[in-house]
């Protein structure tokens, strides 16, 4: 990677991190399914006009809009309301653990002993966070988030086996096709959504461009973009400054505290993190160097 492709690659953490932050905040004007109904909105109908409809594939689209959006963000964002954003940022990092583990299971892919090792340490770092005397009222929060972790899994599952579709137009389709979908769930579980939306102020119309231009459009096509151009290999490491920036934007904007239980949970569970990450072909490499 050059040295422009790396500067690339750290605004995409530092965007979806702060992301988190300015969304619990615009959740005290907005019900979370209402926010993300406009978030993704917005960036749909400016996504859209890039791509080509995908008719062929518009019936696997909607499900995973369903699922991988509408689902998922409904959990994670109910979650995300009732906990701090540092914490909720160290939850999200089990997406990875988990999608190896439903990928063994799924699509048979080879897990490994030191996957299965970084898996089984993730957990244990969420244990050590969950059983912090604060969030002993915030339980049912922090489960929220890790349900929503495993939804985002499947879906990418599913995403997965689109292979004639481009990053982008999977994600302009899914933003068009999910937000109807979670404005009509909001509709049916939440309420307010009118009086909230005439009662907003500037402060919260700039929260929602935020999340659906710069989280989403912005964040997430430099994301694409540089996956087309360099190895997942090399992008995957820079998803793991994403805690980082949300737990400094948690204390910037939230004067969240960051407590030394959460700094071990939180340390453990990157460990097991990149353990799932990193290609372990250590075994390879040394019998390669023994026939050379």
């Amino acid at each position: 990677m050059n040295s422009k492709q790396i500067l690339l690659a750290l605004i995409v953490p530092i965007t979806w991190g702060f992301g988190y932050a300015l969304a619990k905040i615009g959740m005290n004007q907005f019900t979370p399914l209402l926010l993300m109904s406009l978030r993704f909105g917005i960036a749909g109908l400016i996504l859209v006009w890039f791509v080509k409809p995908p008719w062929g594939h518009m019936r696997e689209l909607f499900m995973i809009a369903f699922i991988g959006s509408t689902i998922q963000y409904g959990f994670t964002y109910y979650g995300l309301r009732g906990i701090d954003v540092s914490t909720a940022s160290i939850l999200l990092q089990l997406e990875g653990p988990i999608l190896a583990f439903l990928s063994t299971i799924i699509l048979k892919e080879k897990l490994g002993w030191p996957r299965a090792f970084g898996m089984g340490l993730a957990f244990f770092g969420v244990f050590i966070i969950v059983g912090e005397p604060r969030l002993s009222d915030s339980l049912d929060s922090a489960a929220l988030v890790v349900i929503g972790t495993v939804v985002w899994a499947i879906a990418q599952i599913m995403i997965s086996r689109l292979k004639t579709l481009s990053g982008i137009t999977i994600l302009s389709w899914v933003a068009i096709i999910a937000t109807p979908q979670m404005f009509i769930i909001s509709l049916l579980v939440e309420d307010g959504q009118w009086e909230s939306i005439k009662s907003a102020s500037s402060l919260d119309w700039l929260i929602v461009f935020y999340l659906s231009v710069i989280m989403t459009v912005v964040g997430y096509s430099l994301w694409y973009h540089l996956i087309r151009i360099c190895d997942v290999s090399k992008m995957s490491p820079f998803l793991m400054l994403l805690p980082v920036t949300s737990i400094t934007a948690g204390i910037v904007l939230l004067e969240e505290q960051f407590t030394v239980t959460m700094g071990v949970g939180g340390t453990l569970v990157m460990i097991g993190v990149a353990s799932t990450l990193i290609k372990w072909n250590w075994r390879k490499n040394k019998t390669q160097s023994s026939i050379d």
